[in-house]
């Protein structure tokens, strides 16, 4: 198979603006067919920009764009029946059933002899039991899989989410991510955008967004192993004294905190002597009269290599 066949959205120096107000810059990036992609980063990251202008609802300013081997906005009929696309409201009828829904936008696409696709996502989804019941009756999370659903009747090539569990309780959102996961494995090429990093691990490559621009494109494991720097992970009391003291240390370049623990990178320091290095912070700390439950090397998490990356751009 060749290259061009085994990318399916290809972006390429794109920008976006809203008049003077540039959404996403010279961003460049490419998915592969069969990988599950994520776009990462805050509100206001340019996330949902970039997504509209590989579907073809927004055109770039600058750059070039192409889904699924087509250009999104010229030749969007064709990109229709090759894509899905689950937007953070997705639209369900909510005096129709499960089944009318989904029998609605097969409708809509087209889609002839569709009832065994509607079995098998309904099987997919444990919806089955909940076929005839109204769409208003079911349950954030269960809205959630109908709507999925509804985006896959025509089965799609490629499927876009746009923070498709912003909203939706913790159990619910962890059994969506196995059903894209599931997809996933079957085939389905996949392009996700969340602000939350712990959903970022689940993809096999990320890009970083942060204002518009584009920080890195890498797989999670490599990032944190190439780009995550020594980080010790400390529990200590009083909190806001110990985070200042660790700040004066001159091996210390940086502390952010997590909750009640605080992740100090250190600089000058080989990860093989990083617990020795946690072993002097706490020392230090003790001294000072700040009481240390626990001090340890870590791996950098997802959002530690994310401040990082927007630390080293504001420097």
């Amino acid at each position: 198979m060749s290259a061009s066949a085994e990318t399916m959205v290809s972006v390429q120096g794109m920008t976006r603006r809203y008049g003077k107000v540039v959404a996403a810059e010279d961003v460049s990036f490419d998915v592969r067919r069969g990988e599950m992609f994520g776009l990462i980063g805050p509100d206001g990251a340019g996330k949902t920009t970039t997504m509209r202008v590989i579907l073809g609802l927004l055109v770039p300013h600058a750059g070039s764009v192409r889904t699924c081997g087509l250009e999104p906005v010229r030749q969007g009929a064709q990109l229709s029946r090759k894509i899905g696309y689950l937007s953070q409201r997705f639209s369900l009828y909510g005096d129709l059933t499960v089944d009318e829904n989904i029998s609605f936008f097969a409708s809509i696409h087209g889609v002839k002899g569709w009832k065994p696709r509607r079995d098998e996502l309904l099987d997919l989804l444990r919806m089955t039991p909940f076929r005839g019941r109204l769409a208003d009756r079911l349950s954030g999370g269960m809205k959630q899989k109908l709507a999925l659903a509804c985006t896959l009747v025509h089965t799609p090539e490629l499927l876009v989410l746009d923070e498709p569990t912003t909203g939706v309780d913790p159990v619910s959102r962890r059994d969506f991510w196995k059903i894209l996961a599931h997809l996933q494995r079957d085939g389905l090429t996949l392009l996700v955008t969340t602000p939350y990093l712990d959903e970022a691990e689940r993809c096999q490559r990320i890009a970083l967004m942060d204002k518009g621009r584009l920080l890195t494109v890498d797989a999670p494991a490599h990032l944190k192993e190439q780009d995550g720097g020594t980080i010790v992970e400390i529990l200590a009391r009083p909190k806001r004294p110990a985070l200042e003291r660790l700040l004066q240390r001159p091996e210390v370049a940086d502390v952010q905190s997590f909750g009640e623990r605080l992740h100090a990178t250190l600089k000058g320091i080989d990860p093989a002597a990083a617990e020795a290095a946690a072993v002097r912070l706490a020392e230090d700390l003790r001294a000072q009269g700040i009481e240390v439950e626990s001090a340890r090397a870590v791996l950098p998490t997802l959002e530690d290599i994310f401040i990082a990356r927007i630390e080293e751009r504001v420097q």
